[in-house]
């Protein structure tokens, strides 16, 4: 973690105290006054956007008097997912009742699962059976229902259709990077690009830092292979012909293809956008959000050029495309269940997951809106996620999947900067897994 990071969740851990000693300790008059009031304050942390904070607002508005939601905005712009993780982690070992309802990434689940309520008794059935069946996989555990989804992601990439306009070829491969190219043909399409155009920009900008990004990548290039890293016991897979050539791929893209440059081996989300953005770059990986209006990394002018599409596989092989999103998990030091439960139903409402849609770009898990004629007529975008939905995958379900994805992506990034090989850095990952007493095959 550099500096600035370092500087961030100080100071949130900080303000995060501060705001809790002023509400519960040093302002004792106003707690009474609610108490009195009948009024139950819900303490809500997330990445609080601005179509959250309008949500936020409707609800309050609607139950004024009875229940009241704040927040505690731990946001993308200055925390990492596993910034993020950390200091929700410190807070609920704390045992305090502060804070009733949190969102966590989709894989962090089985890890908070002891600090929250099962919610199987609390959670209508007739509201789970509207939400999209892939994200509920996320939210049981050991048969047990712990999260619920709020919105769900995939991966995807983006391309400058500016870019191939002029190739002779140019609705063939449109056509093509529609509806997921193969690799072998994308690596071409990089040397087709050069020839025709005489210049030489950065082609495929995806994000290799020491994180989970670069884990997404890796798991979507072994399912091109028909393997994942992790058998359904919970052993890892990690000294086979495929993961290796998993990596191998990885570290080539840059240091052999060179459809990537160096820089992406210090990309997350925002970076590899601006990057993007600002060297011309044809084509990122991303997240549907990279189109919303919260994405400020990328210049105006691109947006009319900028189209969707799938990532790349291996020619002959099954496509993927990683599931992300954020769940819903309810603190068990919580003595407002009834009341989160209900803003839980609220933000689980087709109207609240409409404006999650349309004024944050994030992808619904409500049924209703996917089955809406009127809706999918005004928003068609909605068709493609369906259909990239088919080829999504997970990333193992295990709880300790987060400590197992540190090791690999830290190992990782440092193959593909340095050019390493791959059988060293399974090697690097199988010691450092060991020490962690996990299970290797």
């Amino acid at each position: 973690m550099n500096l600035e990071k370092l500087f961030y969740v100080v100071t949130s851990t900080i303000l995060i105290t501060i705001f809790l000693l002023f509400t519960f300790i040093l302002s004792p008059d106003s707690y009474k006054g609610n108490l009195k009031n009948k009024e139950k304050i819900i303490y809500y942390v997330d990445h609080i956007s601005a179509a959250h904070q309008k949500l936020i607002d409707m609800f309050n508005e609607k139950y004024k008097g009875q229940i009241r939601v704040k927040t505690i905005n731990l946001t993308f712009d200055k925390f990492s997912t596993n910034e993020r993780k950390d200091l929700l982690a410190r807070y609920l070992r704390s045992k305090s009742n502060r804070i009733d309802l949190f969102s966590v990434d989709i894989i962090w689940v089985p890890r908070f699962r002891k600090w929250t309520v099962p919610l199987n008794k609390f959670i209508d059935s007739n509201l789970i059976n509207k939400l999209l069946p892939h994200t509920l996989e996320t939210c049981i555990f050991n048969d047990t229902l712990y999260a619920i989804p709020l919105y769900t992601d995939i991966a995807l990439m983006f391309f400058r259709d500016d870019q191939i306009k002029n190739l002779p070829d140019y609705e063939t491969i449109k056509n093509e990077l529609i509806n997921g190219i193969s690799w072998e043909k994308f690596i071409e399409l990089k040397n087709k690009i050069e020839k025709h155009s005489k210049t030489r920009r950065p082609f495929y900008i995806f994000q290799a830092d020491k994180y989970e990004g670069l884990m997404c990548s890796f798991c979507e290039i072994i399912t091109n292979f028909n393997q994942s890293i992790m058998t359904n016991s919970g052993h890892l897979k990690l000294k086979n012909e495929e993961v290796e050539k998993s990596i191998k791929f990885l570290i080539d893209l840059v240091n052999k293809y060179n459809i990537s440059p160096k820089e992406v081996c210090n990309f997350r989300e925002n970076d590899s956008y601006q990057y993007f953005s600002n060297n011309e770059a044809f084509a990122v990986r991303g997240w549907p959000s990279f189109l919303s209006k919260e994405n400020k990394y990328i210049k105006t002018e691109l947006l009319k050029n900028i189209i969707k599409a799938p990532t790349p596989h291996f020619s002959k092989t099954k496509p993927a495309s990683v599931f992300g999103g954020w769940n819903l998990m309810v603190s068990k030091y919580s003595d407002k269940i009834p009341e989160v439960v209900k803003f839980i139903e609220f933000l689980l409402s087709p109207e609240a997951q409409k404006i999650l849609y349309e004024e944050g770009g994030y992808l619904p898990v409500n049924l209703t809106l996917y089955n809406s004629k009127e809706f999918i007529a005004k928003h068609p975008d909605l068709l493609f996620y369906q259909r990239l939905f088919e080829r999504g995958i997970h990333r193992p379900i295990n709880e300790n999947y987060t400590t197992i994805s540190d090791i690999i992506s830290f190992e990782l990034s440092k193959a593909i900067e340095l050019n390493l090989s791959p059988n060293d850095v399974i090697d690097a990952i199988s010691i450092k897994l060991n020490e962690n007493i996990l299970s290797i095959k």
